[in-house]
């Protein structure tokens, strides 16, 4: 995770979740000009849209009282959505027992994407 990225998810832990969420994930990236902060929420009862706006309205003030990111950013605050990325260790502990789908840069056995079960992490 970058630097910026860790920073964020420090400053956002507690306050999203004493809203009752899960900070699923957040990614800082560059995409062509603009840069976005999209920050994932998740909780037992799904996410909508009301969740999302109640979110973001507490933590853009967070975000600009502590002032980590300089450059200019659209910030974004979703569901990570039913095809969500596994990218930390709790995520893949999270589906022991459901199946998941692997995307690879490289192919393994021939095959870029697999589809299994995690039995064990």
């Amino acid at each position: 995770m970058a630097k910026i990225e860790q920073e964020v998810e420090n400053i956002l832990l507690a306050p999203i979740t004493n809203l009752g969420y899960e900070l699923y994930d957040l990614e800082y990236v560059k995409e062509g000009k603009d840069y976005f902060l999209r920050i994932y929420i998740d909780s037992e009862n799904g996410i909508d849209l009301n969740d999302c706006e109640k979110v973001s309205n507490v933590i853009s003030e967070i975000l600009d009282k502590n002032d980590f990111v300089k450059e200019q950013y659209f910030l974004e605050v979703s569901s990570p959505g039913v095809e969500r990325i596994l990218r930390k260790e709790k995520h893949l502990k999270d589906n022991i027992g459901n199946k998941v789908q692997l995307k690879l840069f490289k192919p393994f056995e021939r095959k870029k994407t697999i589809r299994r079960n995690i039995k064990r992490f």
